[in-house]
């Protein structure tokens, strides 16, 4: 039997991530999508990411985004909901940032403004991944290394971008696309409860939590994630 058309896939990386992020994804599913990764390194707002992602993207696709990328996904959603046949948010949240972790983001961009970059990215690191792969060097030097590459000026973008994102939660009710909503059960910096608030909130999703697994789950745990991408790339 010949295989079927590939879907075409936009994945959307995270903070101070890159194609990187996606490697695992892009090897395992390349099969049964047509896949491009965005660049959200050089905007400063949610709405020129946004902008950025649809002037890649063809007139139709999938959308994946993690963290970052997932409230780019909303954005995107928001303009232009007839050209996402279906959506993945990756270990994100639909609601705005809490008070302790915007007053995190402010200090850790006065420290990259003073030229202390490395040290944020070593302060991030505990906050991304699950506790038992700190020691994990292959995985630690691909995260590290993610950051160098995306690098200070870019950082700081992205986090004026994130500081000034909306809540977008009211707009879930209108997704009704096949939605994959996945997240490490051990992430700290958006945790299960508010990957269920979302599923909750959108007609059409499959919730996936995946267990020993912090922020950056297609990195911490490639086949899991996989799995559930594959499942979700399939739904009619």
């Amino acid at each position: 039997m010949a295989p079927g058309p590939s879907i075409p896939l936009i994945l959307l990386p995270g903070l101070l991530c890159d194609r990187a992020l996606w490697a695992p994804q892009i090897a395992a599913l390349s099969d049964i999508a047509d896949i491009g990764v965005a660049d959200l390194s050089q905007a400063d707002t949610m709405s020129s990411m946004a902008d950025t992602v649809l002037a890649m993207a063809p007139e139709r696709f999938a959308l994946a985004g993690l963290s970052m990328g997932g409230y780019v996904a909303f954005e995107v959603f928001l303009r232009a909901p007839h050209r996402i046949s279906r959506l993945a948010l990756l270990d994100t949240q639909a609601g705005v940032s809490s008070p302790a972790a915007v007053e995190r983001a402010r200090a850790l961009m006065k420290l990259a403004e003073r030229g202390e970059f490395k040290g944020v990215t070593h302060r991030l690191l505990p906050l991304l991944i699950h506790p038992s792969r700190m020691s994990d060097a292959a995985l630690t030097a691909t995260v590290m290394a993610m950051t160098a590459r995306v690098g200070r000026d870019a950082y700081l973008r992205q986090q004026l971008a994130l500081l000034g994102r909306v809540d977008s939660r009211p707009g879930l009710a209108r997704i009704t696309c096949p939605t994959l909503v996945l997240c490490g059960r051990e992430d700290q910096l958006t945790p299960v409860e508010r990957h269920r608030e979302m599923a909750a909130d959108i007609a059409n999703a499959r919730l996936v939590v995946v267990d020993e697994c912090g922020h950056l789950s297609p990195l911490e745990r490639p086949d899991e994630v996989n799995r559930a991408m594959r499942i979700w790339l399939s739904q009619d």
